[in-house]
C-alpha cells in the first residue's frame, strides 16, 4: 500500500501511524462516494486544459466507475494502513489503470480534497433533511386538523395555565420543523461554494478551471479564496450542525412531551404497543424507551456541535490535521437526526389521544384569564382591577369548544392559520 506522501521509502512509526489515522477508516467509508465524484470532476478538469487526453480520462472515469460499484457492493475496505479514502482511490486507480492512475491528483492536495468531499456530504445530507422536516411537519398538520377539537391543557412552569386544544399543540410543532426547514435551506445556501482547486491552500500553477468544476460538482458558487477554503473548515461545518441542532430541539421537545403525557399519572395518550419496551422485573411496564433515547440524543448532537466548534476554534491560517477529528460528529449527528426524524413520525402516528382523561384533569383555575378578559370587555374594567378580582373567581361548567374558539388572536387555539401552514409546506415542497 502507497501512501501519497511517501517519498525515498519514507516510513511512520507504527504508533504515530495509528494514532494519526485515528477513525478515518471507518468514517471515511461515508466520504468515498462524494469524494469519488470529485476527483471524477477534477479529471474532467483536467482534460479540458489539456493535462488529461480525452483517452486517459476515459480510462479514468471507467476507474472511478469501477470503484462506485465495488464500493456499493461493500467490497472496498479502508484500513487504518491506508490511512483515509483518497489513498484508495488513487492506490485503486493506479493498480486498475496503470500510470493513467497517478495523474489524477495534479492540481490539486488531500487539503482541497476532503474539503471538498465532506462539503459534498453535508450538502447532501442537508436536502434529505429538509425534505424530511417538511414531510414530518405535514404530519404534525394532519394530526392537527384531526385533533382541533379535543380540549387540552397549556402548560407554563409546568403548570396548567390556559385552555389550549391538541391541535394547537400540535400545530405549534409542524411550525417548528418548518422554521427548522427554512434554517436548513439557509445553511444550504451558505455552504454551497466550492473548493476544488485551491489544492494546499495557496492555489497552484495548473491552471485548473474552477468555475467548470464548480458547475459540474453543482455548487452555486466558486469560494475564491484559497486560503479561506481551509480557513472555513469548521466554520462551514459549524453552520451545518447548528441545522441538526435545530431539528433536535423541535424533536427533543416533543420527546419530553410524550414521556409525561403519556405517564400514568397524565394519561393524555394511548401508545402503540410495538413502540414500546418492557422492564426485566417488573411485568406491567411498558415504557416509551424511543423518545427517552430521542430527548437524548438531542444533547449528544448538540455536544457535538460544540466539539466542532472547540476543534476548529483559533487555528492558525491553513489546512491543520485536526479538522479530521470533526468528521466523527458530523457523521454521527446527521444519521441522529434522520433516525430521530423516522421515529418521531413513528410516534407521532402511534399515538390517540384519550379525550376523558385529558378534559377530567382540566382544573378550574385554567380560566382565570378568560374571566379577567371578559370584564376587561364586558363591564370596562382596568386589566390590573380584573386580574385581582379573578384571581377569587371559578368558573364552573365551562364549555370547553365555545372557549376554546374564543382564543381569537392570530394563532391561538381558536385560530390556527392551517391554511397558512399548508402553503407553507407546499412552497418548501416545491
Amino acid at each position: 500500500m502507497i501512501k501519497l506522501w511517501s517519498k525515498n521509502d519514507q516510513k511512520s512509526n507504527p504508533a504515530v501511524e495509528k494514532y494519526t489515522a485515528g477513525t478515518d477508516s471507518v468514517f471515511d467509508m461515508e466520504l468515498m462516494s462524494f469524494d469519488i465524484e470529485a476527483s471524477l470532476v477534477h479529471a474532467k478538469g483536467l482534460e479540458k486544459i489539456g493535462i488529461l487526453s480525452a483517452e486517459e480520462f476515459k480510462e479514468i472515469q471507467s476507474g472511478l466507475d469501477a470503484l462506485s460499484k465495488d464500493l456499493k457492493a461493500r467490497k472496498i475496505k479502508i484500513t487504518p494502513e491506508d490511512e483515509d479514502c483518497h489513498t484508495v482511490i488513487e492506490n485503486y486507480l493506479t493498480e486498475k489503470i496503470g500510470d493513467t492512475g497517478r495523474k489524477l491528483h495534479t492540481g490539486r492536495s488531500r487539503n482541497d480534497q476532503v474539503v471538498t468531499a465532506v462539503r459534498l456530504y453535508m450538502k447532501h445530507n442537508l436536502a434529505g433533511l429538509r425534505t424530511s422536516c417538511v414531510g414530518l411537519s405535514e404530519q404534525f398538520l394532519n394530526s392537527t386538523e384531526k385533533y382541533q377539537n379535543v380540549p387540552m391543557p397549556g402548560y407554563s412552569h409546568t403548570q396548567q395555565a390556559m385552555l389550549s386544544n391538541l391541535g394547537h399543540y400540535f400545530s405549534a410543532f409542524a411550525e417548528s420543523l418548518l422554521d427548522d426547514a427554512d434554517f436548513i435551506a439557509a445553511v444550504e445556501k451558505q455552504i454551497d461554494k466550492n473548493p476544488l482547486g485551491s489544492a494546499a491552500g495557496f492555489g497552484t500553477s495548473i491552471p485548473v478551471d474552477r468555475k467548470f468544476t464548480t458547475k459540474e460538482l453543482g455548487f452555486a458558487n466558486v469560494q475564491v479564496n484559497s486560503l479561506y477554503c481551509q480557513n472555513s473548515r469548521g466554520k462551514f461545518e459549524s453552520i451545518f450542525m447548528e441545522a441538526l441542532a435545530q431539528v433536535m430541539l423541535s424533536l427533543g421537545k416533543f420527546a419530553n412531551d410524550m414521556l409525561i403525557f403519556t405517564s400514568q399519572e397524565f394519561d393524555y395518550f394511548t401508545v402503540d404497543a410495538s413502540l414500546t419496551t418492557g422492564s426485566s422485573i417488573m411485568p406491567h411496564k411498558r415504557n416509551l424507551d424511543v423518545m427517552e433515547i430521542l430527548r437524548g440524543n438531542a444533547s449528544v448532537v448538540i455536544a457535538n456541535q460544540l466539539m466542532v466548534k472547540d476543534i476548529s476554534k483559533n487555528l492558525i491560517s491553513g489546512y491543520n490535521r485536526d479538522g479530521q477529528l470533526m468528521k466523527k460528529p458530523i457523521f454521527e449527528s446527521a444519521k441522529i437526526v434522520a433516525d430521530s426524524l423516522e421515529v418521531a413520525g413513528l410516534v407521532l402516528a402511534g399515538i390517540a389521544p384519550k379525550h376523558e382523561s385529558i378534559t377530567g384533569k382540566i382544573t378550574p383555575g385554567i380560566f382565570t384569564a378568560d374571566i379577567a378578559n371578559k370584564l376587561v370587555t364586558e363591564s370596562g374594567v382596568p386589566f390590573r382591577d380584573a386580574y385581582k378580582q379573578a384571581s377569587e373567581m371559578v368558573s364552573d361548567n365551562v364549555d370547553l369548544v365555545a372557549n376554546i374558539a374564543s382564543k381569537v388572536s392570530l394563532g391561538a387555539p381558536g385560530n390556527l392559520n392551517l391554511e397558512g401552514y399548508r402553503e407553507r409546506i407546499k412552497k418548501a415542497g416545491a
